[in-house]
C-alpha cells in the first residue's frame, strides 16, 4: 500500500469541526520548501481529499499550515490583533508506506496535535 495524508480540525472552544479552515502542504529538502496543495476544510472539519494522495506520497519531512487566524476572526472567535494564534505549523516526518493522519485540536489559546489513524 502506499502511502497518504489526511487531517481532521476541531475547534475545542466551541465543541465542534472548524469548517472553512485553509491549510498548506509543504514539503522540505534541502534545496528548500515547496509548497505541494492548498485546501480547505469542509463541514466536518476534514478536506474533500486526502492532503497527500497515494499517487502523490513521497517519503519525507513535511509540514502543515493551518490558517488558524483566518478562521478564528470568521468564527468571532478573535481576540485583540496579534492573536495569539495566527498561523500555525506542524512539521513532521513520513518515513513508511502509511497511513497518516495529522490532526489539529484547536481554541483561540491553544492547539495539540498527534499521529491519528
Amino acid at each position: 500500500m502506499a502511502g497518504f495524508l489526511t487531517t481532521h480540525v476541531l475547534d475545542t472552544a466551541k465543541g465542534c469541526p472548524a469548517e472553512g479552515l485553509v491549510i498548506r502542504l509543504y514539503r522540505l529538502a534541502a534545496s528548500g520548501r515547496e509548497e505541494i496543495v492548498e485546501l480547505v476544510t469542509n463541514a466536518d472539519g476534514r478536506t474533500d481529499t486526502p492532503i497527500l494522495p497515494q499517487s502523490d506520497f513521497v517519503k519525507g519531512t513535511y509540514e502543515l499550515v493551518f490558517h488558524a487566524g483566518d478562521y478564528l476572526r470568521a468564527s468571532g472567535q478573535a481576540a485583540a490583533e496579534p492573536l495569539f494564534l495566527d498561523v500555525v505549523p506542524i512539521r513532521f516526518g513520513m518515513s513508511e508506506d502509511d497511513h497518516y493522519h495529522v490532526p489539529l485540536l484547536l481554541s483561540p489559546h491553544g492547539y495539540s496535535t498527534y499521529r491519528g489513524s
